[in-house]
């Protein structure tokens, strides 16, 4: 296929004939971050309020610093380096101090540090990792990565372009952040009594799992899942595979017996199958919302449940556990009703923003492939 006018083919594909393909090394100084020597093993002593980065990004709040300008961090070990879903590369600027589980680059002349850190955090990494039990990306590896170069003035264009995306998911973030902690608040109200909604009274009861609800694990294995089964079949993990059987046609909470423990909850009201080690709490009182008593161990549940595991090989829940549960509930169906259905509401619009901030990082990713390859020139 012949090559379109003004472009060129090159080792990492082809880019605009006035971009080039530089080493790293020669677009980035490399500089040295380090352990604090702290003697005193008590870190609370030595909080404040400079950022301290590691791997992944802040790892505490420190009283100095070894930087104080713009420069990016790349994590040098962990899973993230085999994990195309978490950043690498990021920013940083003013005051901070770095480990030296990061490599600390700072531009050299002619080159934008916005354009370095977006191509930067565009990489797959994993082919770059040179661990063996644990990943790691190594400053001799780092400095031969091959680095798209447009000129300086390009270079600024794509990082604004790219830097207004990433200031439109930071706002996304911070929004289903704060909507997350409204919700957090109301159930903290509404599931226990202290704030009571218009209309409703009587005193709340106290009522132990097994007293509202039958409880019993399933019967399936991982093997009897199907890609495109025709029911939701629930296992160990906060993944809901499909399955072609149904056990239950029913309103229901499921959780696993094992792994996640206390941290993983499903609700369904209709035809499914479950796992044999996952729980279905099934059959409630004609005067138990079951959409209640879910939004009320999603908030209570986590605790009791650490403190009661078996501990073995696996943590693993066993059934009186689950059957000796306290739920305090309102004296009415009604009333559960009301609660569950505005903290779902509540549930409903944090979905929606999350839906919207992950369209919003699929744009990203597809105005990086074009920006970054020069495919789009924005001068």
């Amino acid at each position: 296929m012949a090559l379109r006018a003004g472009y060129k083919q090159t080792e990492v594909g082809v880019i605009p004939e006035d971009w080039s393909v530089k080493s790293l090394i020669d677009v980035i100084d490399f500089l040295d971050g380090r352990r604090r020597p702290v003697k005193d093993t008590d870190r609370s002593k030595m909080r404040g309020s400079i950022p301290y980065y590691g791997a992944s990004g802040i790892v505490d709040y420190v009283n100095d610093y070894l930087f104080d300008e713009e420069l990016i961090l790349l994590g040098e070990d962990g899973e993230n380096i085999l994990s195309r879903n978490c950043r690498l590369a990021f920013r940083v600027s003013g005051k901070v101090w770095v480990n030296n589980h990061a490599h600390v680059l700072k531009p050299k002349d002619g080159n934008d540090i916005g354009y370095i850190a977006e191509f930067l955090e565009s990489l797959n990494y994993e082919q770059y990792n040179t661990g063996t039990a644990q990943p790691k990306l190594n400053k001799q590896v780092c400095s031969s990565i091959p680095v798209v170069t447009p000129p300086p003035k390009e270079q600024r264009a794509i990082a604004t372009a790219l830097s207004d995306v990433d200031a439109l998911l930071a706002a996304q973030d911070k929004l289903i952040t704060k909507k997350r902690d409204i919700k957090q608040a109301a159930m903290q109200q509404l599931l226990t009594g202290k704030q009571r909604l218009p209309g409703f009274s009587g005193g709340w009861e106290v009522k132990s799992l097994g007293e509202i609800a039958y409880i019993k694990t399933g019967g399936r294995n991982n093997q009897d899942k199907v890609e495109d089964g025709e029911y939701p079949f629930f296992v160990r993990s906060a993944s809901v595979e499909r399955i072609n059987s149904y056990s239950h046609d029913c309103e229901a909470i499921l959780i696993p017996g094992e792994g996640g423990i206390g941290s993983i909850f499903h609700y369904i009201n209709g035809r499914f199958d479950v796992h044999q080690r996952v729980y279905a709490i099934t059959q409630f009182s004609p005067k138990v919302s079951g959409k209640y008593v879910y939004l009320f161990m999603t908030q209570k549940f986590g605790a009791h449940a650490m403190q009661n595991s078996v501990k073995a090989t696996v943590d693993s829940l066993r059934l009186p556990t689950f059957q000796n549960f306290e739920v305090t509930l309102p004296p009415t169906i009604d009333e559960q009703l009301a609660i569950a259905t505005i903290l779902s509401d509540m549930d409903a619009e944090i979905a929606t923003l999350e839906q919207q901030r992950d369209k919003t990082r699929a744009l990203k990713q597809g105005m990086m492939q074009e920006l970054l390859t020069g495919r789009i020139r924005l001068v």
